[in-house]
């Protein structure tokens, strides 16, 4: 079957990855909802059918894939599959608070799918996914390293992030360009908020990385500095996860 080229499709051929994907995602307690992004031609779905999900979900944009999976899998119904962008889906949708998505996520919009799971957090328990490893190693990284920034801030805010393994580009067909990397995402007891807030200072504070907090701020009002002050001399990626809550809590 061609490949679209505008849906970033690359397929996972190797057993020995899927199988430690499988494991991956096996290592996290039973959800009651399972929700796989982009299956295409099902090659992890056959690991995930051994799971025996009580609910699972399929969203794809390919037509091709809609009409072939449930002919292939006896577990998936017509009724659970969603032809259309992950990024304009409704997650309300699904009727549960304790999704465990999974996926082989398009490169090109990786990142957006991130943010997308933050704002349906409530809905979004577990998250077992692949991107490019570069983007995986941010999503992950702790502070004082050079990939920590608003993408690793605001996904720790809400989640234990854990990154698993690399994935070469031999593993696919096509081969893509890039390694990639295999990522957790297990959701806090209690997740740092108020998101919006931590959202608007951790950007502000990152797009001026270089400079140090007293100048990329300089922007945004407090209202109580006794914090501030004690960090105000500290470059953006110098602070923890929990630095970053703290100070937006006196955000005004």
């Amino acid at each position: 079957m061609e490949l679209k080229k505008s849906l970033g499709q690359h397929f996972l051929i190797r057993p020995e990855i899927l199988e430690s994907i499988f494991d991956t995602i096996h290592q996290f307690p039973k959800t009651d909802t399972m929700v796989e992004i982009g299956p295409g031609m099902g090659a992890l779905t056959e690991y995930i059918e051994k799971l025996e999900p009580n609910n699972f979900f399929i969203i794809e944009m390919d037509d091709r894939f809609v009409v072939e999976l449930p002919k292939k899998f006896n577990f998936i119904s017509k009724n659970n599959i969603f032809h259309t962008d992950v990024l304009k889906f409704n997650w309300n949708q699904i009727d549960s608070k304790n999704i465990h998505i999974v996926g082989n996520f398009p490169y090109n919009i990786s990142t957006q799918i991130v943010f997308m799971i933050l704002e349906n957090y409530e809905k979004i328990e577990f998250m077992t996914g692949m991107f490019q490893k570069e983007v995986a190693k941010r999503i992950a990284s702790s502070h004082k390293t050079k990939d920590y920034g608003i993408l690793s801030v605001l996904t720790q805010s809400i989640y234990k992030v854990k990154y698993h393994f690399d994935i070469p580009a031999d593993a696919f067909d096509p081969p893509p360009k890039v390694v990639s990397g295999i990522i957790t995402m297990e959701r806090l007891e209690k997740p740092l908020a108020n998101y919006n807030l931590l959202k608007r200072l951790v950007k502000t504070a990152f797009n001026q990385r270089r400079k140090t907090l007293n100048n990329s701020l300089k922007s945004l009002q407090f209202n109580d500095l006794t914090f501030f002050e004690q960090i105000k001399g500290l470059r953006p990626e110098q602070l923890s996860v929990e630095d970053f809550f703290r100070l937006s809590q006196d955000l005004i």
